[in-house]
C-alpha cells in the first residue's frame, strides 16, 4: 500500500432494506480495491451485511441509516448508525439449526474488535479490522504480535525472541508458559464478569483459524 495515498472516508445515507445490501457491498469492494485493501474485502462485506441486517431485524425495515467506512490508524473501521438507542446488538449463542442469531458472532469472529457507541439521537454499531500496516522496522510483526508483546511486558516477561536466542528450547517453553499464564488470567476475568469462557475460546479459535487461512492465501 502507498502510505501517502489519500483514503477519504466513504459515508452514505440509505434506508435499511434488504435490497440495499448488495449495492453497499459492491461499493465497499470498489473503495477497498482503490485503497489497496483488497485482502479485507470479504470480511468488510460480511460486516456491512450483518450490521445492516441487524438494523433491519431489530430496529425495523425502512429505518434511516448511515454507513461509514474509514481508516482508524492501522485499522479499517466500519460504522452503521441508526436512530434507536434501545435495540442494542448482542452476541447470541445460536443453536446449530437456528436460522438467525449469529450475526454479531460472525462480526466478532472476523474483526479485531467491535462495539456500540450511544448517541443523543441513536447509536453507532462499529467494528474494526487490522489492515496489517506497520511502522518502519515492524514489517514482520503484525498488530496482534505487537499488542501481545506489550501485554507480556505488563507481566514482566522478556520477549520470546530474546529468550529463544540465548536459551533455545528452554526459552520457547518459557514463552509458552507465559502465554498460558496470560490466557488463564483472561479466562478468570471473563468468568468473574459472567461470560461463558467456552464460548469465548470457541470464538477465539474461529478467529485464529480464519486469519491463519487468510494469511496462507497471501
Amino acid at each position: 500500500m502507498n502510505p501517502h495515498m489519500v483514503r477519504t472516508p466513504y459515508v452514505v445515507e440509505f434506508t435499511a432494506q434488504k435490497e440495499e445490501v448488495a449495492a453497499l457491498r459492491r461499493e465497499v469492494r470498489t473503495r477497498l480495491d482503490a485503497w489497496g485493501l483488497r485482502g479485507l474485502v470479504d470480511e468488510a462485506q460480511l460486516c456491512v451485511s450483518e450490521l445492516v441486517a441487524n438494523v433491519i431485524t431489530h430496529v425495523g425495515a425502512g429505518t434511516p441509516t448511515t454507513l461509514s467506512v474509514l481508516l482508524n490508524g492501522a485499522f479499517l473501521r466500519i460504522e452503521v448508525r441508526d436512530p434507536d438507542s434501545r435495540a442494542l446488538p448482542t452476541l447470541v449463542a445460536a443453536d446449530v439449526e437456528a436460522e438467525g442469531g449469529r450475526g454479531m458472532a460472525l462480526v466478532a469472529a472476523v474483526t479485531d474488535r467491535w462495539g456500540v457507541s450511544l448517541l443523543g439521537d441513536g447509536k453507532v454499531t462499529w467494528c474494526e479490522i487490522a489492515t496489517g500496516q506497520t511502522s518502519p522496522g515492524e514489517s514482520e510483526r503484525g498488530p496482534r504480535v505487537i499488542r501481545t508483546e506489550e501485554m507480556r511486558g505488563l507481566y514482566g516477561i522478556v520477549g520470546e525472541e530474546q529468550v529463544g536466542r540465548s536459551l533455545g528450547l528452554v526459552g520457547a517453553l518459557k514463552g509458552e508458559e507465559a502465554a498460558i499464564h496470560i490466557i488463564t488470567d483472561l479466562l478468570h476475568w471473563l468468568s468473574a464478569h459472567g461470560r461463558d469462557v467456552d464460548e469465548v475460546l470457541d470464538r477465539a479459535q474461529v478467529r485464529f483459524e480464519t486469519e491463519a487461512t487468510r494469511a496462507s492465501w497471501g
